[in-house]
């Protein structure tokens, strides 16, 4: 009995040993497994390669975006109508396209009316109407235009939104959905980035916008080319 007696605690203390050896040799390997998921973790962020040299996901994507900046693609903008339908502009699918002189010289003439407050059937600087405003602006190319923004709307060719010019006109209706033209704009920038407009609004006068914007784009209806 006293033989049993010494020996099981030096047979359960080897065991406690042993046992406790393969815990460290878990632990161990438990510690490696972490430090290598870490270490992907840190890793995780892909790198490319480009011209020789290699760029984070965040850089290609930096890069990608300034490439479609450049170069154009094609985006999308929906607006919501009454009775669940969409109208869709869609942006340039291009960089800006050198403008002409002559249309330059329109743009720069509306610009120069900024600030003129808004006046039904006005075309001075004391107050004009949208129609007004691109009626002085083509007269400093000596080309005159109907004065209506219906007439306007008749006077040129139809243009696609994403084919978009500087100096083309847009028009729009008074509410979304609407079919009926009440007001005109002209372009003064096309770009993937947006398009801009400027015209004479009832409340702010002679301003830009963006055509993008969910008011204007809920109410457009078409866009021409003038015939210079």
């Amino acid at each position: 009995m006293c033989g049993v007696c010494i020996f099981a605690p030096m047979r359960e203390h080897k065991t406690k040993v042993r046992h406790s050896g393969q815990w460290g040799q878990w632990l161990a390997l438990l510690l490696l497994g972490m430090l290598l998921v870490l270490g992907g973790c840190g890793g995780s962020k892909k790198l490319n390669q480009r011209n020789g040299r290699y760029y984070s996901a965040r850089d290609m994507a930096r890069m990608k975006a300034a490439e479609r900046r450049r170069g154009g693609s094609k985006v999308k903008s929906k607006a919501s109508l009454p009775a669940g339908k969409s109208k869709i502009v869609v942006k340039r699918r291009s960089g800006p396209a050198t403008i002409r002189k002559d249309l330059a010289t329109v743009i720069q003439t509306a610009r120069s009316f900024q600030g003129t407050p808004y006046r039904y059937g006005g075309t001075t600087r004391l107050g004009m109407d949208c129609s007004g405003l691109l009626f002085n602006s083509f007269a400093a190319i000596n080309v005159q235009i109907p004065r209506s923004s219906n007439e306007q709307a008749a006077w040129g060719a139809p243009v696609k939104p994403q084919d978009l010019q500087a100096g083309d006109l847009v028009f729009f209706g008074a509410s979304p959905g609407s079919n009926t033209i009440t007001h005109v704009g002209m372009v003064t920038e096309a770009s993937p980035e947006g398009v801009q407009f400027i015209h004479s609004s009832s409340s702010l006068g002679v301003v830009e916008n963006s055509l993008e914007s969910d008011y204007y784009l809920s109410r457009f209806i078409k866009a021409v080319r003038p015939v210079l």
